[in-house]
């Protein structure tokens, strides 16, 4: 643990409680992509399953059962909430996501660190968790408006992830073995994907204007 790995899981955390807040509060879900969230629930899913295996600590615990939990949680929400489901832009939301489902498993088949179940399944999550906002940017280019809350989570998300770019560099300096290259690679992918919503979110902030993205 350090400094860059704990403001990566807060910002994390932040995130999921921005959404939480925008579904529970608002009981709309509107500008949310829906095959994001199940993208991410089946992220943290085959990620952690050495829930059952191994415990590092009470915090890794507790963090790894909350993103489940929220996850899954979100996506409850939206399919079966009688009210929430209501909101759902159902028409904007058309990501062919199965594509990307089909590519990162047969990646994580080739390019693993280890064959086995577990660390084939944690390949598979580091590459689906790098593309897995596609559907959620590509749904809020085709909406061009985003709201404050939505606008707020997304940007929390990609920080995280800037955040977890530091936290490898810092243990690449300071450990003797560090050999995620995979999370490395494919952080940088994941964060450059945000790129673009950064620039409008910025210009958005600096001119107090609403987030708006281009078509």
């Amino acid at each position: 643990m350090n400094i860059f790995r704990l403001a990566g899981d807060m910002t994390h955390l932040i995130s999921v409680l921005v959404l939480l807040l925008k579904i529970y509060a608002t009981k709309s879900c509107s500008g949310i992509s829906l095959k994001t969230q199940e993208l991410y629930a089946i992220v943290f899913v085959t990620r952690y399953l050495d829930l059952f295996t191994d415990f590092i600590s009470l915090y890794n615990t507790v963090m790894k059962l909350v993103f489940i939990g929220s996850s899954l949680a979100v996506v409850w929400c939206m399919r079966y909430h009688r009210v929430v489901r209501r909101s759902y832009d159902r028409e904007l939301d058309t990501f062919r996501y199965w594509i990307l489902l089909g590519a990162c498993f047969i990646l994580a088949l080739v390019l693993h660190e280890k064959f086995t179940l577990q660390e084939v399944f944690w390949a598979f999550s580091i590459y689906l968790e790098a593309v897995a906002i596609l559907p959620q940017l590509v749904l809020l280019q085709r909406s061009g408006n985003v709201d404050n809350l939505t606008g707020q989570y997304v940007f929390f998300l990609g920080a995280y992830r800037a955040f977890y770019i530091l936290n490898w560099i810092y243990r690449y300096l300071t450990e003797q073995r560090f050999t995620r290259w995979i999370s490395c690679v494919f952080g940088l992918v994941q964060t450059a994907l945000y790129a673009d919503f950064f620039y409008y979110y910025f210009i958005s902030w600096k001119n107090n204007a609403k987030l708006q993205l281009p078509a």
